[in-house]
């Protein structure tokens, strides 16, 4: 199985590093630096993780892929 796909972007109203992973629901993480913000969200997803599977919730394979556009 591939991993999910994790979006890292500067956010200037919260003044951090957000983190998120588009294919679980509302998991997310902020830092001050971008290795900080993907450091906690691997965090979040582990947890996210084994909240869904200790909840007998369906785990969504990773889908999530940004498009990319050339000229």
């Amino acid at each position: 199985m591939s991993d999910y796909h994790i979006n890292v972007f500067y956010s200037n109203e919260d003044a951090s590093f957000i983190a998120d992973i588009p294919d679980l629901d509302s998991c997310s993480a902020f830092g001050v630096t971008a290795e900080a913000a993907l450091a906690e969200v691997q965090k979040a997803k582990a947890a996210w993780l084994a909240s869904a599977a200790a909840a007998g919730r369906p785990i969504p394979e990773p889908r999530y892929r940004p498009a990319i556009y050339t000229r």
